[in-house]
């Protein structure tokens, strides 16, 4: 059974690596000979330099991946993807994202029934398991980086808006002038909607989208204030700065809780090293005694559960200290 997985993670591989080099063989065929049709002329000059230019909304790519595509979307976890690629800033695609999670869990699994003893098989899974979520789990936290820098830059950019309304300037421009103020990430996400909203995009929807690709509390807030401006009325300026102070405060409230529950953080991180540092000594100590846990089927399941555990533990001490301001 074994050396049939094996055999198809390796069959997978090949056939994966084939297709990409077809697949970029016969892009670039067609790119030449689209080019050396084209060649010639202003006006053509000019559709090339537009083609090679960054696309305002990015999309999936439809020659590529499309079985992997097709089973994201029957899963419903195509746009999900998308979605976390998208807040995390990377120029990936899904189906990429997808083919790289399950090549990388296919190799550690054939790799460790090649090289691991009989005893320490039933370890290939799980290790599998892990080498496949690495690319999503730094999917994440580039995504949880980004949203956090978008956070702290968000009070200042609304303060900025907020006087460049009193100077006179239109709302619209206001955002377009974050695009030159500020960094990114928050320069770049108003620039796609002051783009969006210029191409013929309702502000309202515009600015939807920015809160579907930033799914921030204080953006929900800022969205739902403009668009409730534009049906009402009101000052938008004074708004907006009491907006951002309301998000100052509530950075101070979270630095407070932060520095509250920081015995527990460091409770949690103690017990949940100390165990793996009395293990390394004992096995340096008395190799014999803790080779017990891998080499006999009752220390397996012994040491199996201890490390459930211990994961369940740390899991729980710190959604005790996590506390949302």
């Amino acid at each position: 059974m074994t050396a049939f997985w094996v055999l198809l993670a390796l069959f997978w591989l090949v056939a994966v690596a084939a297709w990409l080099l077809l697949t970029r063989a016969r892009r670039t065929t067609e790119a030449g000979r689209i080019r050396s049709r084209l060649l010639g002329g202003a006006e053509e000059k000019r559709r090339r330099a537009a083609r090679k230019a960054p696309a305002l909304l990015p999309q999936e790519k439809s020659q590529r991946g499309r079985l992997v595509l097709g089973l994201l979307e029957r899963f419903r976890l195509g746009t999900y993807l998308r979605d976390l690629i998208e807040q995390a800033g990377l120029r990936w695609e899904a189906a990429r994202l997808a083919q790289g999670c399950l090549a990388l869990a296919l190799g550690v699994f054939a790799l460790g029934s090649f090289l691991l003893p009989a005893g320490l098989r039933y370890l290939t899974l799980p290790a599998a398991l892990v080498a496949g979520s690495l690319p999503l789990l730094y999917v994440l936290r580039k995504r949880r980086r980004r949203l956090r820098h978008f956070e702290e830059q968000f009070p200042e950019s609304l303060e900025f808006v907020s006087r460049s309304m009193r100077a006179g300037h239109a709302f619209s421009v206001s955002l377009e002038m974050l695009h030159r103020e500020f960094q990114d990430p928050l320069a770049g996400e108003f620039r796609r909607t002051f783009d969006e909203h210029n191409l013929g995009l309702p502000l309202e929807a515009a600015l939807e989208k920015l809160a579907r690709r930033i799914p921030l509390m204080d953006v929900h807030f800022f969205v739902s204030a403009v668009m409730l401006q534009k049906r009402t009325g009101g000052n938008l300026a004074e708004l907006l700065d009491k907006l951002a102070h309301l998000i100052r405060e509530r950075f101070k409230l979270r630095g407070r809780i932060r520095a509250v529950s920081a015995h527990g953080r460091m409770t949690g991180m103690a017990l949940t090293i100390i165990p793996i540092v009395v293990a390394l000594m004992m096995f340096w100590v008395n190799r014999e005694y803790v080779t017990f846990f891998w080499t006999d089927p009752t220390g397996q399941k012994m040491a199996a559960a201890a490390i459930g555990l211990q994961i369940i533990g740390y899991g729980v001490i710190k959604r005790i200290v996590n506390i949302e301001a």
